[in-house]
């Protein structure tokens, strides 16, 4: 199922308002290391409970709303990035969650799948105040990993830890339908060969990035470096992301890129022509993205071998560069 054109890809834009305090103020390293999720066992098994069931068994916290980082599904894959939010649009960064799913059609549940948290944390010197300034900005993501066995809408429950040690019941707010295939270039195949616009190109940096200031990830085309070197390919638009992560995440990247710059290739991709929303920039449709934003790191064959929608932090994206550079 197509969603519609740069509608929000998660429930960040809408759910997160959080004050970045401090945030750009002091030259302190970010705190950015991912967590260890919980252990599986942990959290009680389905014992052949369906969504519904484990919904009833445990209090339901209205005050808490789960929501998916992303919007695209794929059978098979594994990666699942969430937030994790109160009612009044505060994000919970520190809790102890899993989630347990199951098709929509029905049978009993499957998990738990506990989360690790991560932080999208960088050193001030990265943070953009294109971010720092952004009240919805995100500042974590959850993620644990979801084996999807069969296409199809899932329904899920989320199980979470109070302070108190005890288990409390949270819906994940908005339907999950997760597609046999999907048209965004996937792991495994060919990175398509477009032309990423340069500095040098177009002369004024403004016009290919909405950073603030701009960043520095703009001065190879994409056409040029892929095939020959890991690249790093990000689709991202800091002052006009809808799911208020494309900040984060380019100060993400920016970091990588300072601490790791013969390792890739790095290719900051704005979203809309002349920054200018609805219109999509070609590069864009090229890869067929619906929301934003995307990460692709691309191997030395110009062979994809991370693909990630939404969030990411500064250690998944150094794991990811790992798998690819010498």
């Amino acid at each position: 199922m197509r969603i519609a054109i740069f509608r929000t890809a998660t429930l960040l834009a809408a759910l997160a308002a959080i004050p970045l305090a401090g945030c750009g103020e002091k030259d302190e390293p970010a705190t950015t290391a991912e967590s260890e999720a919980p252990q599986a066992s942990s959290f009680p098994e389905p014992a052949g409970r369906t969504v519904s069931e484990l919904t009833n068994a445990y209090p339901l916290d209205d005050n808490l709303i789960v929501a998916p980082s992303g919007a695209v599904f794929t059978e098979g894959r594994d990666r699942f990035g969430f937030g994790v939010f109160n009612v009044d649009h505060t994000q919970v960064g520190d809790a102890e969650v899993a989630l347990y799913a199951a098709p929509a059609s029905g049978g009993p549940a499957q998990g738990p799948y506990p989360a690790r948290v991560d932080s999208l944390a960088t050193d001030a010197a990265f943070t953009a105040q294109t971010t720092s300034s952004d009240p919805d900005a995100a500042k974590t993501v959850y993620v644990t990993e979801i084996p999807f066995d069969r296409p199809g809408e899932w329904r899920f429950v989320s199980l979470v830890r109070g302070e108190d040690g005890d288990l409390s019941s949270a819906s994940l707010a908005g339907p999950v339908v997760v597609n046999r295939d999907d048209p965004v270039p996937d792991v495994g195949e060919k990175a398509p060969v477009i032309h990423t616009p340069t500095v040098d190109e177009v002369g004024d940096v403004q016009k290919i990035d909405t950073r603030i200031p701009p960043d520095t990830m703009h001065d190879v085309d994409f056409a040029d470096v892929v095939g020959e070197q890991p690249v790093v390919l990000l689709f991202a638009t800091p002052a006009l992301c809808q799911s208020r992560v494309c900040g984060p995440v380019v100060d993400v990247t920016e970091q990588v890129k300072n601490e790791r710059p013969d390792d890739a290739a790095y290719i900051h991709m704005e979203i809309y022509e002349d920054n200018t929303p609805p219109r999509l920039r070609p590069q864009v449709k090229a890869y067929d993205l619906q929301t934003e934003p995307w990460l692709f790191v691309i191997d030395a064959d110009g062979r994809i071998t991370t693909r990630i929608e939404g969030a990411f932090s500064l250690d998944e994206l150094n794991a990811a560069l790992d798998r690819v550079s010498g």
